[in-house]
């Protein structure tokens, strides 16, 4: 029989190989291989893509009629605007692009999920709304991070990570100068609401309530006035409110047509 002795000083040895199996197993869970996962997205986005024509928006939340709609990534370039909704999943994943509701496999149990594409679809017409530009300036992408794997033929825009790289580069019409893309990039960041815990809270209770027939509107008021025209171009004015500047937090007129026109008033 070993000694305690013997076995104690084994053990003091080796500490240090502690912290390394503990992070091989973490990278092992579901968790760890969905960071990975992101983490790759992120790098696609961020380094392989560059920065000078593509500009990343992560986590927007931006108010709609019934509530508010949070969007994953916004990628913002000359050669349109790419909306992602990621998706950390494992297992087996069955689905097409008409299809109200897919299909995870894991270890022989099944469960559903909304179709992300129709999830997705929300997204990019409240951008639309927002912006103001045709369809064919937006791109759907669907992003599945961590361990998972397509057991059906997926369209072109449901992609893996590194998927992601060829669906954006396969785009190169020209849709904008770089000072539009600015101005885009600009006009998301101005709309959208302030992020931390309690935004985060308020769109759970929003999705619970119109689950339940009974919309919230969020705190943030971006309402249209009626009867009150901008004086330049004649477009409707509607409040928001100043998210830089000296003037952060107070709430000011500005024209629908925004960045076309920056007219502006005091409330």
């Amino acid at each position: 029989m070993l000694d305690f002795s013997v076995i104690l000083g084994l053990l003091l040895q080796l500490w240090w190989l502690l912290p390394i199996v503990s992070v091989i197993l973490f990278f092992k869970s579901p968790a760890g291989k969905g960071i990975v996962g992101e983490g790759l997205l992120n790098f696609v986005i961020n380094i392989a893509l560059g920065k000078k024509k593509y500009q990343l928006l992560k986590n927007v939340t931006l108010p709609t009629e019934d509530g508010t709609t949070q969007i994953d990534h916004i990628i913002a370039s000359q050669y349109g605007i790419f909306v992602i909704e990621t998706k950390n999943m494992r297992g087996w994943i069955f689905g097409s692009e008409h299809q109200k509701v897919w299909t995870q496999n894991v270890y022989g149990k099944k469960y559903t999920f909304q179709n992300p594409l129709h999830q997705n679809y929300k997204h990019v017409k409240t951008l639309q709304k927002l912006l103001k530009f045709d369809d064919d300036k937006f791109f759907s992408v669907v992003v599945f991070v961590g361990e998972s794997t397509f057991k059906t033929a997926m369209p072109s825009n449901v992609v893996y990570p590194l998927g992601l790289l060829s669906f954006i580069k396969s785009h190169q019409t020209v849709a904008f100068t770089q000072r539009e893309m600015w101005r885009i990039v600009e006009e998301i960041e101005d709309a959208q609401l302030a992020k931390g815990f309690k935004m985060n809270r308020e769109h759970v209770q929003n999705l619970k309530a119109r689950a339940e027939h009974t919309p919230r509107r969020p705190t943030v008021k971006r309402e249209f006035k009626k009867n009150l025209y901008c004086p330049r171009c004649g477009n409707e004015l509607i409040a928001r409110t100043a998210r830089r500047g000296d003037n952060i937090g107070s709430e000011f007129y500005g024209c629908s047509s925004y960045p076309r026109c920056k007219f502006t008033r005091n409330i």
